[in-house]
């Protein structure tokens, strides 16, 4: 099942990665224009001699008429017809479009008929098969028998049948190239974001040093005061957690495992802010479960920090709850803390939230689920990634 995904984005950034505009300019715009008429005129030359049993050359001089006939058309439509077209408004486009078929079939019955004069008056005909006599029959009519409207309703979908394949040529090529510039603009335009986005990530780490390092190391003053023993583990969660923002923190992905150490670091050291009766309960995933799995760092680095900035302050019921889990490939964070009536939803939820967000949907776009409640008396987030 998971195959035509995969099939269709290696597909989709192939075409991204032609450059259209530049490989079709100057001569190779040319040469294949050319490829395209030889290639069609080809096809219609076996048709004139294996269908209508024609002689070469018979086959020649209406594979070069009808070769002729066809060019004319198709570059008056597209080149000369069509820019006119869609420079007007949504009216003016479709009634020059009904207008502008008709006039292609005129242009198409007229200069098949004059190449008709022109070869009748080189003494050219058809002396066998199917098509035998044609030049004289087409010659010997009037003009005005030969555009008659009656015999252009008559030619429409003959003559429609033989241009819809250059047509449809011409189309395809000129959908591709605008599916492939609009794929550019958007990968640019994600390429941007991404940009940004590891930008603000980078004010995410470095906004994480000052006021957190400032209450770590006053916390770790007074326990020096104290003489306290742990000092040293605060000491190395300090350090780890310094370590992995300053070095992890810049990679696209880091094991998870790390990032869920960061994350105990960082609970730790904000529990030595409050008193041991407050109400934190963390559950994390045993260590063999994390084996070989990889995220991008500091993903919900921004929740953590906001259940500690407005939790733990109610004048009710006072509390933080984290649960982290991996089930079949899934990533699962659920976050519960109190918050006060006083805090308006602008100030809990602020910019890093909005940014947590875009940085989901441009790393696991369409692999995860965030849902968050910003509830009278708590805030919770639920987060699923597809690892």
């Amino acid at each position: 099942m998971q195959d035509t995904p995969v099939f269709t984005s290696y597909l989709t950034n192939k075409i991204a990665e032609l450059n259209f505009d530049q490989f079709y300019k100057g001569k190779n715009r040319i040469l294949l224009h050319i490829t395209m008429w030889l290639g069609f005129s080809l096809l219609l030359f076996q048709s004139y001699v294996l269908a209508y049993q024609l002689t070469y050359f018979n086959a020649l001089l209406l594979t070069l008429r009808m070769a002729a006939v066809n060019t004319i058309v198709f570059y008056l439509f597209f080149y000369a017809f069509l820019p006119k077209i869609f420079s007007g408004s949504g009216v003016r486009i479709i009634l020059l479009l009904l207008i502008t078929f008709p006039v292609c079939i005129f242009v198409w019955i007229a200069v098949t008929y004059f190449i008709s004069l022109l070869y009748h008056s080189l003494g050219f005909e058809i002396l066998a098969g199917e098509l035998k006599g044609a030049i004289k029959m087409s010659a010997d009519q009037t003009f005005e028998q030969a555009v008659s409207i009656r015999r252009m309703i008559s030619q429409s979908f003959i003559i429609i049948s033989i241009l819809s394949p250059f047509f449809f040529v011409k189309i395809l090529f000129e959908i591709s190239r605008l599916y492939n510039r609009t794929l550019k603009i958007q990968n640019q335009k994600a390429a941007l974001e991404i940009q940004n986005i590891n930008i603000e990530k980078k004010f995410l780490t470095a906004q994480l040093n000052p006021h957190f390092l400032f209450n770590t190391l006053n916390n770790l003053y007074g326990l020096s005061i104290r003489k306290d023993d742990c000092a040293p583990e605060v000491i190395l969660n300090l350090s780890d957690i310094m370590s992995y923002t300053l070095y992890e923190s810049n990679n696209e992905k880091v094991a998870l495992g790390k990032e869920l150490d960061f994350i105990k670091n960082y609970i730790e050291l904000e529990r030595m802010r409050y008193v041991a009766g407050k109400n934190i309960q963390v559950h994390f995933p045993e260590e063999k479960t994390l084996f070989g799995f990889f995220i991008a760092p500091l993903l919900t680095f921004t929740f953590i920090e906001n259940a500690f900035k407005y939790g733990l302050k109610s004048h009710e019921e006072q509390f933080i709850y984290l649960a982290i889990k991996v089930v079949d490939h899934v990533f699962y964070f659920h976050l519960e803390n109190d918050r006060e009536k006083e805090v308006t939803n602008k100030e809990f939820g602020g910019i890093g939230i909005s940014n947590a967000s875009k940085r989901l949907q441009l790393l696991y776009p369409d692999k995860h689920q965030l849902t968050i409640e910003n509830l009278e008396n708590k805030f919770t987030v639920n987060l699923k990634i597809d690892l």
